[in-house]
């Protein structure tokens, strides 16, 4: 069986034995200690992100609220000009909105941007005929039917 050798080659004939092995561990204790970060570096790090997430999260929120107000401005237009079109072709007015999309003007109703459902748009359904050749009144006007309010504090099932 061959010895396993627990000293560097060269350590054995040294004549300072003991200083050649301490000076080893010191050399491998800071070996260590450059591989990696300390304590203090990371909490420094992490509280400089979470202050930039903090300054960046309510503007984030905020463009995400417009985008879906704009989202909505698109779909009321989309759905009050297909309503119009609809009472015109006809000659009278839809009586629910799967009435445009059974007749092809809308190609599916869409999501509300704020209730995430298509059921929960308002409809205003008036005895106002549109034109003189309509026979049939019907729904005249959509609304959201969110609850919530818009950045400039009207509330969506008002637009």
């Amino acid at each position: 069986m061959r010895a396993i050798r627990l000293l560097p080659r060269g350590w054995r004939n040294a004549p300072n034995h003991k200083s050649q092995i301490t000076n080893h561990k010191l050399q491998i204790t800071n070996y260590k200690s450059k591989l990696g970060f300390t304590l203090l570096e990371l909490m420094v790090v992490i509280s400089i992100i979470l202050i930039l997430l903090s300054l960046a999260v309510p503007s984030y929120q905020q463009h995400v609220k417009r985008a879906r107000e704009a989202v909505l401005r698109e779909d009321l237009y989309q759905m009050r000009n297909a309503i119009d079109q609809y009472s015109l072709d006809k000659l009278r007015a839809p009586q629910s909105l799967d009435d445009l999309v059974s007749a092809g003007y809308l190609r599916e109703i869409p999501l509300d941007p704020f209730t995430s459902a298509r059921d929960t748009w308002l409809v205003v359904q008036e005895d106002v005929l549109l034109s003189v050749d309509q026979n049939q009144p019907g729904i005249t006007d959509v609304h959201s039917g969110s609850t919530l309010s818009s950045s400039d504090g009207s509330a969506y099932s008002s637009w």
